[in-house]
């Protein structure tokens, strides 16, 4: 479990973020209470507050509310993903893992269902921005490359999977993160927990379903037999693991 911050450490620099939420309570509560912690919070009620405040400032991180007036969260986030590599915390009152699923593969780093503490929210920036941090460093630092394991190719920089008849299959966002996980650990129990943290799903409370329900969309994506997998493989009571060779090589 990661320790919640205090006011002293949420923030060693200012860290700009933009509140997306039709509630005025709601966006004044946080926007206050983020401030203690040293972050400049901006606000906006629907989205195209959000576009024009995106318009005029630079902002770290985006806590984003699921359920808007006009266009919703799920639609402002993949849009906003096709431009943007802006950190996304998704807020809603929806608790059905299928709509995290749902809001991972549109784009959101992570989600926190309401009610939530404000504590709660203020880890979970911190993990996102600091991981966000650490991304934007290795995509300085390492070249884009691809894998090829069992036939399969997956071109990291261009996102394409191709099959072993040199057949395309489309990934969606949570599809491809997922698989890059089990490709960079191959022959490693994975648990659920860290499955979802790598994924850069929720990285302090697991959603067992969430996973299993990606699990089973990259296994479909891979044509592996869920009930005799040779690629993505269930450990009873462990996780998963990915049995294959897998080879780094020029995409």
């Amino acid at each position: 479990m990661t320790a919640l911050p205090t006011p002293s450490t949420a923030a060693a620099s200012v860290t700009r973020l933009l509140i997306v939420d039709d509630d005025p309570d709601i966006r004044d509560l946080l926007a206050a209470y983020l401030g203690d912690y040293g972050y400049e919070v901006d606000k906006a009620g629907n989205g195209d507050e959000m576009h024009a405040l995106m318009h005029e400032h630079h902002y770290q991180l985006l806590v984003l509310d699921l359920m808007l007036p006009g266009e919703d969260g799920l639609s402002l986030c993949r849009n906003l993903r096709q431009q943007s590599d802006l950190p996304v915390i998704m807020l809603t009152a929806r608790g059905d893992p299928l709509d995290r699923v749902i809001g991972l593969e549109m784009g959101a780093d992570d989600y926190l269902p309401k009610p939530f503490e404000p504590r709660e929210l203020v880890a979970r920036i911190q993990t996102v921005l600091r991981r966000s941090r650490n991304g934007a460093k290795q995509k300085q630092d390492v070249a884009p490359i691809a894998y090829r394991f069992a036939g399969w190719h997956l071109s990291v920089l261009r996102r394409q999977l191709t099959t072993p008849s040199n057949m395309v299959v489309p990934l969606s966002n949570a599809e491809f993160r997922l698989l890059m996980v089990f490709l960079d650990a191959p022959h490693r129990v994975l648990s659920r927990d860290l499955l979802l943290d790598l994924a850069r799903g929720r990285s302090i409370e697991a959603f067992d379903r969430s996973i299993d329900l990606l699990v089973s969309r990259v296994r479909q994506k891979l044509s592996d037999d869920p009930r005799e997998p040779k690629l993505i493989k269930t450990i009873r009571g462990e996780g998963y693991v990915f049995d294959a060779e897998v080879v780094a090589c020029a995409d």
